[in-house]
């Protein structure tokens, strides 16, 4: 029985992978489930063992990433105690699960509204589950920011979800470069300050 089932988790996780892929590059109302077929080597009626509609495909493709992006997660921060160290591993975390798993990641936020239904909502469940997750860090990070935390959060995402239109494996920094720098931008900034700027104070009426 458990066999039976590990080889059918192991069949499903090959053809979602496949699957993305065909996603990421045709566009998921242009790839068809013959594309699908193809790049599995499944037939159409064994592809339909494992799920019954191309939504369906879409969302287990989603849903499958963000259970692992999550599961990856908290184990992690389960023992940090420093706020940073917990911001660090968010980006880690992230950053990493996204270099290898670049189709998917792209289906992710390429097809965010592809989804309908009970689909749709499942899948915005769990990412504000990993928003609710970052938002908490960040006030941990800083209890007294005058920022807006929610504005902070879908920042620090877009700035790594991004990733998947320009980032080139072993072309462009590897991981561990690309984790220090990303962390870098987000905690002080490009341009580290060492006052207040005064051209922001007067566009934003604070001089």
């Amino acid at each position: 029985m458990s066999q039976g089932r590990t080889a059918y988790d192991a069949k499903l996780e090959s053809i979602l992978r496949a699957a993305a892929v065909v996603f990421a590059e045709k566009g998921y109302h242009q790839a068809s489930i013959r594309d699908i077929a193809r790049a599995t080597g499944v037939s159409l009626a064994g592809l339909y063992y494992y799920f019954q509609s191309k939504e369906e495909l879409l969302f287990l493709i989603q849903h499958h990433a963000m259970s692992r992006l999550i599961a990856g997660l908290e184990p992690r921060l389960r023992y940090a105690r420093d706020p940073r160290e917990k911001l660090r591993i968010l980006i880690d975390n992230h950053l990493r699960f996204f270099v290898d798993n670049m189709a998917e990641m792209k289906v992710l936020s390429h097809e965010a509204k592809s989804l309908t239904g009970e689909f749709r909502s499942h899948v915005e469940s769990q990412k504000r589950q990993l928003t609710n997750i970052a938002r908490q860090i960040l006030r941990e990070v800083e209890p007294n920011s005058t920022l807006d935390e929610r504005v902070s959060a879908f920042a620090l995402f877009g700035m790594m979800n991004w990733l998947y239109v320009w980032y080139r494996p072993g072309r462009d920094a590897d991981v561990d470069r690309l984790v220090h720098d990303m962390t870098e931008i987000f905690m002080g900034g490009f341009v580290r300050s060492r006052g207040r700027n005064p051209e922001l104070q007067l566009a934003f009426g604070t001089a």
